[in-house]
Formats: C-alpha cells, structure tokens, sequence
C-alpha cells in the first residue's frame, strides 16, 4: 500500500508514492564514497530511483557536481529547505557516523524515506531513536548493506542453508587496509575507528552466516604508536560466542596490507571468500564440501545500485526492506559491547535479542560495474 501521509508538524503532505515511478533522492554528504559509489549506481536504478538533490558542505562540491548531474545542491544549513522539494522523497545519507542519527531523524520528521549507510549510528540510543522517528512518521528506514544483495555473500548463504557445510561452527576474517590520513575514520567525535568503520562487516557476515546472534563478546585493541592513530584505535582483535557452540573471531586494522576474507567451517566442510568485503573488484570463493573442492569467482558488479533498486521498490510498495533499522541496531549493539569490553579488558554479555529476518539468495540484483567518475576535493581512503 502507500505511504501514509503524516500531517505531523514538521512534516508535509506529498504525493502518494505508488503514483510516482521513480523515488527521488537527495544524497547527503559527497565524501569519497558518495562520489565514487553512490552517485554512480542513480544510472544503473533509474527503473525506478532518481537523483533529484545533494546536501554539501564544500562549495567546490557543490558548483562541479550540482552542474555534473543537473540537481540543485544544497548546504547543511540549509537540509529542511532540500527536504522541502516535492521532488524529494528519499535521503541517502553518506555522513559522517555521529552525524547519521541527527540527519536520519531530520529527514524522516519531514515525511523523507531514509537510506543510511552503516554503521547505522554510534550508540543504541540513537538506532532507536532513527528507527522511532521512521515509525512515527510512516516512512521506511534501511542500512545501506550492499552485502545484503551480493552474489558471492548471498551463495554463502545459501550453502550454510542447504547443508553444504554441515552444521556451521567457526567463522574468522581479517578486514585491513594502509589508511590515508587525514581521514574521518581516525576522529573520534565523528564516530571513527576500525571496529565502527570495517569491524562491523565482519560482525555482520558473522551473524548473517551463522543465522544467529551473539551472546557473548570480547575484544583487544591496540593505536600501535603510529601517529596517525591519536585519537582511535589502529587495529582490534575480536572473538564472538554464539549459541550452540558457534564461535566467530576477526581481526581488523587500518595499518596493515590489504586484506578482505573470511573462512567458514562447518562439520562436513568449509567456505572461504577472497575480496568479500570489497566494493571493487571480483570475489573469488573455494567450498570444500564432503570431500569435493570447487573454486570460481564473482566478477566485479555495481554493489549500490541493488540497495537503491530494493529500497525504492519498498517505498513505491509501503514495504519494510531487509536490512532494516533494526538490522543496523543489532550490529551497532555488538561493536558497542566490542568498544566495551577493549576498553575494561572483560568478556561483555549481550541480552539476546531476536532476528527473524536475515539476507537470502533470492535478494540478489546484478548490475554491471560502474566507472569511477572524477572526484572533487576528496581522497581514496586506502594507500
């Protein structure tokens, strides 16, 4: 059905969205990521998803890619005046992670849809507030996991799904990279550090393979001396015990080679990814099943299209997509035990929580790689 029109103050009737056959965005924050990723995958969903506006605080930003993609832009001072547009129904937002839970509940108090990249927020407080905030006004909310509608993560689902491994028991990653400085992802009053920046992926592929929540955390992290991690942590080592005899462990650092991979092993087999975490490039996988080994790759896709894709098509059908907020809160829950338990050098416990919807195969959408555009006032994270 429609979206319910709220007539909140603070917010504003706007036309029913199953008359519209595409859902406009304004895209909030033109970081590196926005620029290289986001903007690019408008062309591959304009089946049903628009950029009609985009929110920046550099006026360079501003003048070359308001006039690269025809939109009106807009400053953060002036976000009300952009969620004004009629043509505005939808925000994505590529923020800073302090800045999501203030911008999400703006957005959503003005009647706006809101597609938030990850970590959802930096406390729980705020994932809930985001999420009531959504609820009260009837618009959607989604975690901008692009895993989620990945080929290579979602075959790795559908094995532990069809037995291939037998019964899952042990899952361990290593997610690192030489990060270039300065970078948000080094400040703290902007939600930085490595378990909130790439630790939460591995949480994620964890509890998405093992179809379970963790009851349990414990975690080291360590700054290394390097200077460029004054204010957070350089690197952290992660052990995660789920029910039934699961147990996940990780590594993670922004100072060490690039590294993207995780193995999971069950009673009658394993699976391991190459590059699974990735943005760019292919995924390769090995599954080692009942005494047979097959091996193949994933070739490189466009991984934002397929969120922009799925999250419209919830919009036009007043439907809640998976991932939701609440899959965002499960992660940001555990990294805050994580930050927790580094922090007082003690195992943390977690109230369980119940997940009843989990990513499945039939999630996946393909879209062709995109190219990556000029990029204005911004930097590559990686060396």
């Amino acid at each position: 059905m429609a979206r319910r029109q709220s007539v909140k103050q603070g917010t504003r009737r706007r036309p029913a969205a199953k008359a519209q056959r595409q859902v406009g965005y304004a895209v909030v924050g033109l970081g590196h990521f926005a620029q290289e990723s986001v903007l690019p995958a408008f062309a591959h969903a304009r089946g049903n998803s628009r950029l009609v506006a985009l929110v920046s605080g550099d006026a360079k930003k501003a003048r070359v890619l308001g006039k690269k993609h025809g939109v009106p832009v807009f400053g953060y001072e002036q976000f009300e005046e952009c969620l004004a547009l009629p043509e505005v129904e939808a925000v994505y937002i590529v923020l800073p992670n302090s800045m999501h839970a203030e911008y999400a509940v703006r957005a959503a108090r003005a009647g706006a849809h809101v597609l938030c990249e990850k970590p959802l927020a930096t406390t729980e407080a705020e994932c809930r507030e985001m999420i009531g905030a959504c609820e009260q006004s009837d618009v959607r909310l989604m975690t901008a996991y692009r895993l989620h509608f990945e080929r290579a993560n979602l075959q790795a689902v559908k094995a532990v799904r069809e037995g291939k491994l037998g019964e899952p028991r042990l899952f361990a990653s290593t997610f690192c990279f030489q990060l270039k400085t300065p970078n948000i992802r080094t400040e703290a009053d902007k939600g930085g550090g490595v378990l909130w920046d790439i630790g939460v992926y591995c949480v994620n592929a964890a509890r998405y393979l093992f179809r379970a929540e963790p009851i349990e955390v414990f975690a080291f992290y360590d700054r290394s001396g390097d200077p460029r991690f004054t204010e957070t942590e350089e690197a952290a080592s992660v052990v995660m015990r789920f029910p039934e005899g699961k147990l996940a462990s990780f590594n993670v650092s922004f100072g060490a080679e690039a590294v993207a991979t995780y193995r999971l092993v069950g009673t009658q087999g394993e699976l391991h990814l190459e590059n699974a975490y990735e943005n760019k490039g292919p995924i390769h996988w090995t599954l080692k099943s009942r005494g047979k080994t097959r091996r193949g790759k994933v070739s490189a896709r466009d991984q934002l299209a397929p969120e922009l894709l799925t999250f419209s098509q919830c919009i036009l059908e007043g439907k809640d997509p998976e991932p939701d907020g609440w899959e965002g809160l499960a992660d940001v829950r555990i990294v805050a035990a994580l930050y927790e338990s580094a922090r007082s050098g003690q195992p943390v416990k977690l109230e369980p929580i119940e997940r009843t919807r989990r990513p499945t195969p039939e999630q996946e959408l393909r879209r062709p790689p995109s190219r990556t555009p000029e990029l204005i006032h911004v930097q590559a994270p990686s060396r």
